[in-house]
């Protein structure tokens, strides 16, 4: 819904109709581990959520019905598996009965992976996409066009200057046991040792969450929620982050 106004907004005198579908259509994902090991070698599955190599039979059951809906692999990570719109009222094909699941554990699938998505997670009009790794992503062009801030973007981008970043959080207690439920967004995140403000929570779901954080602050092992001394942040590095995000961090402070 909030697309559907944002473009009847720029519609502006253009002789269009812009109809809202809402309802009528879903979003599905498909998710896994073993789905990710598969699509990566498989690389015609990556485009038809089908494995086993290109040919008729593959893409004709790839589509939900005679409108050819399909299944694309998500363009931001191998690891997010692979997404595709559906009418409401059909289940997708290749989902089994037996394995479908609750929205919440992609997100959590998500939250475990670093990838912010929508304006309740990466604010609108606040957020620096570079913080929040959109240049991993396939979220932002270096060599075209113009937007808003391009000049700092490009700018940063290329000098590396980059000190926090987005990452998923961990919360457990003194024992390291995982803590469901009592870390909520916009927590502040602190180095318990010695009280300074290491980052904000953006987003949590039971025991898991993401943080943006400070580069220099988020790998000490002594964070903790303000107000919650019981309830330390374990920063997690995700596996799909280039190298050098930490190596120029590190370089950065000891120039410092």
């Amino acid at each position: 819904m909030c697309v559907y106004y944002c473009l009847c907004r720029y519609r502006l005198r253009s002789k269009v109709e812009i109809e809202s579908v809402a309802d009528d259509f879903s979003c599905w994902q498909r998710f896994g581990q073993d789905l990710t090991q598969k699509s990566s070698e498989e690389p015609d599955a990556a485009s038809l959520g089908w494995g086993g190599g290109f040919d008729r039979s593959g893409q004709s059951s790839s589509q939900g019905n005679n409108c050819g809906w399909l299944w694309y692999r998500d363009p931001r990570l191998d690891c997010l598996g692979f997404r595709g719109i559906f009418p409401s009222n059909t289940t997708p094909p290749l989902v089994e009965a037996d394995k479908e699941t609750n929205e919440e554990n992609y997100l959590l699938w998500r939250l475990e992976k670093g990838v912010a998505e929508g304006s309740a997670e990466i604010p609108k009009g606040e957020a620096v996409p570079l913080e929040y790794n959109l240049a991993g992503l396939n979220g932002i062009s270096f060599d075209k066009g113009c937007y808003v801030g391009q000049e700092l973007i490009a700018r940063t981008h290329h000098r590396g200057v980059i000190r926090k970043r987005l990452l998923p959080l961990k919360f457990v207690n003194d024992s390291g046991k995982e803590v469901e439920q009592k870390v909520a967004p916009r927590s502040e995140v602190i180095d318990a040792s010695s009280g300074k403000k290491a980052g904000t929570v953006t987003t949590a779901l039971g025991s898991r969450g993401l943080g943006l954080l400070r580069l220099d602050e988020a790998f000490k092992g002594s964070l903790t929620i303000r107000g919650l001394d019981d309830v330390k942040v374990q920063a997690i590095k995700p596996e799909w982050w280039p190298a050098e995000w930490l190596s120029d961090q590190q370089d950065q402070t000891s120039t410092a």
